[in-house]
């Protein structure tokens, strides 16, 4: 065999796929390093005061100025976009409550032999903004959707007001719907029942503003008063945007 022979032998012998596939996971692991840092979820490093001015929130198109205070988690204490956003305020001064650390002025002081109380949950107003999504608004919940579960007629209930119990087995078991009786539009609340445990009821009051949904949750006792938690909320909702007044709050749950 002449030395010709042996190197087109070569020539025509097949190429390892070693190498072909060492260089194909090596592109692989950069793109996919790649991908994953442009991806990755940061946040930003700079921590915001929460005495400092409001922060400006954008929530489904719809512009917040909310007091960093207020906001419940440290994660969402930046402004910009944000999905939804979750808050914390006194009732009815709608302020934040006293940071983490800190004293009130009208604290209760404690002692050895005079120990402090808890702290009283039934002044604590809790906001949640978020974006409707396919949720339908809740105005339109209360004309084709509520009427569904309702177990009977309405009964009244003090100062003007009307009570809907919700059926058992219903997604909505052991709530009742409470609304002024001639004013449904105005203001209405899907409430827990009071029971023997030490849990309050509580209610869930929601409004639509644009295309952001504010869902408001409060101690059910505070209906006692209901004409005081609706100018409250329209007040909240003045505060939170600029420009929603009370009377666009009022129209938007009609």
């Amino acid at each position: 065999m002449t030395a010709r022979t042996v190197f087109e032998l070569r020539l025509r012998r097949p190429r390892s796929p070693v190498l072909p596939l060492v260089l194909f996971f090596v592109m692989l692991a950069v793109t996919v390093t790649f991908v994953a840092y442009v991806l990755w979820p940061t946040w930003p490093k700079a921590v915001t005061a929460l005495d400092g001015p409001s922060l400006p929130v954008v929530i489904a198109g719809v512009l917040f100025n909310v007091p960093p205070a207020a906001i419940r988690a440290s994660v969402q204490r930046q402004p910009g976009a944000h999905e939804r956003i979750d808050l914390v305020l006194l009732w009815p001064s709608l302020v934040p409550p006293p940071a983490e650390g800190t004293v009130s002025a009208d604290a209760p002081v404690s002692s050895d032999s005079n120990p402090a109380p808890p702290k009283n949950s039934n002044d604590r107003l809790f906001v949640t903004i978020a974006g409707l999504g396919s949720v339908l608004p809740p105005a339109e919940r209360l004309r084709s959707v509520y009427p569904r579960y309702f177990d009977s007629r309405a009964t009244p209930a003090n100062d003007g007001l009307a009570v809907l119990q919700f059926r058992s087995g219903t997604p909505y078991e052991g709530e009742d719907l409470i609304y002024p009786a001639d004013e449904p539009d105005r203001f209405f609340a899907r409430c827990t029942r009071e029971t023997v445990r030490p849990v309050p009821a509580t209610c869930i009051h929601e409004r639509l503003l644009d295309g952001a949904e504010i869902m408001i949750r409060f101690p059910r006792a505070w209906l006692q008063d209901w004409r005081g938690v609706v100018a409250g909320f329209d007040r909240l909702a003045s505060q939170l945007h600029q420009q929603a007044g009370a009377t666009e709050s009022t129209k938007d749950n009609r």
